[in-house]
Parts: C-alpha cells; structure tokens; sequence
C-alpha cells in the first residue's frame, strides 16, 4: 500500500503531534534485525501471554491486550491511568528515545491501539509491522518461544491528550461539518441489528466501514489497498475524524491507519459501550 510509507500528519493544532509513521515489511525487519542496524529497537507484540510464550519474533516484548485499557465496565476499553500505563512502559523496557515497532496476531487492531497509547505519551514516531505475525510466518521467518528477559526501566510518563476523544468531543462532532464520525463496528452492530450495550444503533451522522476492510485476509493481513481512495468517497478523509467501534480495540486498526495516512484523527476510548450504556445519548438507528 504505496500511501502508507513514511507519511507525516498534516499541521492541525488540534491534531497528534508531528511524528514520522511508517509501515515496514516482514522481510525488510527480518534483515534490520540480523544486521543489527537498528541498535535502539524495542519490538512489541501485542498477544495473550500464552501466544507469546509459544511465539514471538526474536527480542520482542510482550504488551497484553489487558495492558492498554482500563477493564472497568461498561467501558472497560478507556485508557488506563497513567501509573498503569507507567508500569507497562516500565516492564517493557521503554526510553524515549526507543526505535519502536509494533505488531499483533490479528491484522492491526491492538498494534494500532498500542500505536494510539504511544501516541499519547508523546511517542509519536513509530513503526508497524505491516501483516504482524501472519506476514511474518508466511515469509518462512522463525518465531522464538519462550519469555526472554527484560530491563526494566525507571518511566515517568505525561498524558497527551490531543489523540483521545470524549463524549463532549463527539456531541461537538454531530454538529460540526468539518468533523466526521467514523464507525468501524460491523454493519450489522451499526443499523442496531446487533446489541452489545443496553442501547442499539449509531451516533447520528456517523458513517460506518468496518475495520475488517482495512486488512486483507489473502494477503497475509497486510493493510488493505485503497483505503485512503474509499475514505475520500466517503467524504471523510479531509475532515477532523473522530473513530470508534464497541471498545476502541477495533478502532485501534482505524487509528492508526489515519495516523499513516497523515489524517487528521483521533479515537473516541469509551466507544459504543460507553456511548450506548448512557441513556442521555443520541442515538441513530
């Protein structure tokens, strides 16, 4: 996906900090890794323990799902405090000037809510994995097992708050034709056809595409073709996006694919079940 490399995001005040993202492939990391041209790397595999423990690429660092959100219902998926965030950084061995790449087992969606977390410590260069573990596998490359040790470091962390979306941010959003809303939940969740929350339906004026059409499944979960072509159409790609889907764990792939795409964007956290637990909400169905 050409427009995906090296791009940075447009000057916006309300928008992320300037940061270079970028995209890197399996075999291309594959190389780095074996002759060592990246001496500040911190690789981080976003998976269950027990995936990690039976694979991981060589020197990664296991960050858990549970690591990057609150878990307190009904929105359990919002960002964690900052001693909790300060406690991951710190287990993970993380500087600031670490050379970060993040990968997953499923195509993007926690690499990209951990590239959102980075995001909001200031760390806001970074590189994705592009296909994570699927890429990886498919080009013969080996995995290690087992849990390698670490150097914890002493982390002191600032929360930037530009990346993150509230409720009140998303009611100005409604109203504001320069801002769009985009839904990455499944259809189906999106018309009210599916209820995960005591509410069903969508925020008014919000459009929906689901985050399954940004990774492709035949090609190893690499980002998709076209996307930034299919968010113009959708008149969405040159407004101020705020995006999210049930736990912004979904959203975590739309994110981060704004963010390479240099868009203008920024995650709602509570999502729908914060969103659809209320009942003081507009809800669309």
């Amino acid at each position: 996906m050409p427009q995906l490399i090296s791009v940075k995001p447009k000057s916006m005040s309300d928008q992320v900090s300037s940061g270079d993202v970028t995209t890197i492939e399996a075999s291309d990391l594959a190389a780095q890794l074996t002759q060592g041209t990246r001496p500040n790397l911190l690789l981080l595999q976003v998976t269950s323990a027990e995936v990690f423990t039976s694979a991981h690429l060589p020197g990664a660092q296991l960050v858990t799902p549970a690591d990057l959100v609150c878990g307190v219902p009904p929105a359990s998926g919002r960002l964690p405090e900052r001693d909790q965030l300060e406690q991951l950084f710190s287990r993970i061995g993380y500087s600031g000037d670490a050379d970060i790449v993040v990968y997953d087992d499923e195509g993007g969606g926690w690499a990209g809510r951990l590239a959102w977390t980075l995001d909001i410590i200031g760390h806001n260069s970074w590189t994705y994995l592009n296909g994570g573990m699927h890429a990886w596998a498919a080009a013969g490359l080996a995995f290690e097992q087992g849990n390698p040790p670490n150097a914890p470091t002493s982390v002191s962390l600032s929360i930037d708050t530009a990346p993150i979306a509230e409720i009140e941010d998303v009611l100005r959003c409604i109203e504001d034709p320069t801002q769009a809303i985009w839904d990455v939940r499944s259809l189906e969740e999106y018309l009210g056809q599916r209820q995960a929350a005591a509410r069903v339906g969508h925020i008014p004026g919000a459009v929906n595409w689901d985050w399954m059409h940004l990774k492709d499944a035949g090609n190893d979960m690499r980002l998709s073709e076209g996307i930034l072509a299919q968010l113009t159409s959708m008149e969405i790609a040159d407004k101020s996006i705020i995006t999210h889907c049930q736990t912004h764990h979904r959203s975590g792939l739309s994110y981060m694919v704004g963010r390479l795409l240099g868009l203008n964007i920024r995650a709602y956290h509570g999502s729908w079940s914060e969103w659809g637990n209320r009942e003081d909400t507009p809800i669309e169905i």
